[in-house]
């Protein structure tokens, strides 16, 4: 189950939680998701629509069934291997921010790589002042998250996310946490990442308006996927 065309894949993915009786939270879900894409993954809270995002990340793993990210069974990595494969592949944005109260909006963009960066290829700092000044926040570079808005936060975290220049960006209802005039901005910020930059997206969302800015929604319920729509 390969193909060079997609750049996610996976088959009959499951994922059960618990010990005795347990809860199915991803029921053999099967999805391709072409290099480019925009993709969201619409469904209400408890769908498993966070499950899939995380399994897609390698931030958990599966129970049973295969992913394959650009070209690679994530089933063949282990440990530092996965590790490594995640750092150089993927972006994540999380609703909650998760920024570093302690660290200003600079130190934070930089902090994913900070132990590698005697073995980057590019100035650290200089590449995140950069993404910084791309997502607007050039004048806010020493600012603590407490300093700062929730719009602000979560453009430091998509700079965070884009600090390793990942094939894939995963986002986790990254307007969640956001007013609407402040959602609508961090989505046009997202869908201008995806058309000029040529960035693979997958966004979780339950707003059906969030959802409908992607290239195409998958909806989900049960663990299930529900229908595909283009």
């Amino acid at each position: 189950m390969q193909d060079n065309h997609f750049i996610v894949q996976t088959e009959s993915l499951t994922k059960e939680y618990g010990d005795g009786t347990s809860v199915r939270a991803l029921d053999s879900v099967s999805l391709s998701i072409a290099q480019g894409e925009f993709l969201a993954i619409l469904g209400p809270s408890g769908s498993g629509k966070s499950t899939l995002l995380n399994l897609i990340g390698t931030l958990d793993t599966s129970t049973s069934g295969q992913i394959i990210i650009d070209g690679t069974d994530l089933s063949t990595l282990r440990g530092d291997a996965l590790a490594d494969f995640r750092r150089a592949k993927i972006g994540f944005i999380f609703q909650l921010f998760n920024l570093v109260p302690t660290l200003n909006a600079l130190e934070n963009v930089t902090l994913p790589l900070l132990p590698y960066q005697r073995g980057l290829k590019f100035n650290l700092k200089k590449r995140a002042r950069e993404l910084l000044e791309a997502v607007g926040l050039e004048k806010r570079l020493d600012h603590l998250p407490g300093q700062l808005s929730g719009g602000e936060q979560q453009r430091v975290a998509i700079a965070r996310a884009l600090i390793n220049s990942p094939r894939l960006l995963l986002a986790d209802e990254p307007t969640g946490n956001l007013d609407r005039k402040t959602g609508s901005e961090i989505m046009q910020l997202l869908v201008r990442l995806n058309r000029d930059d040529g960035l693979t997206l997958i966004m979780v969302t339950h707003d059906k308006a969030v959802a409908s800015q992607a290239h195409r929604t998958v909806s989900m319920r049960d663990g299930r996927l529900e229908e595909q729509a283009d």
